[in-house]
């Protein structure tokens, strides 16, 4: 096949009918603050694990939001539960509770599946 300098890229939509969205229910019934989360980020300007590495809460609960479960479980564990982001946060959303209810949610999603 010919290089004509270019590459197709893969469709990068999300197909919200297709993802299930089970953590997201389980984590709303975990913890209802999910709902005022508002992406503003500042949680994850605070966050002690994303100078190191490439988490990031914000990205974390948008992904839990859409039902990408994939990317949440490979996430979900670099957290280090500091508390910092829960500090920070302008809408009072209990973070900390809300990593522990998403990491109680990939085990209970992971073994149902």
């Amino acid at each position: 096949m010919p290089d004509f300098g270019y590459k197709i890229a893969k469709d990068r939509q999300i197909d919200y009918d297709e993802n299930k969205r089970l953590i997201f229910s389980e984590v709303a019934a975990w913890e209802p603050s999910i709902y005022r989360c508002i992406s503003c980020g500042t949680c994850a300007a605070t966050c002690s694990a994303g100078q190191y590495t490439d988490y990031s809460l914000r990205k974390l609960i948008l992904l839990v939001k859409r039902g990408e479960e994939q990317e949440v479980i490979t996430n979900v564990s670099k957290c280090l539960l500091c508390g910092k982001c829960q500090l920070a946060c302008p809408m009072g959303v209990n973070t900390r509770n809300l990593i522990l209810g998403i990491q109680n949610a990939v085990k209970k999603t992971t073994y149902a599946v």
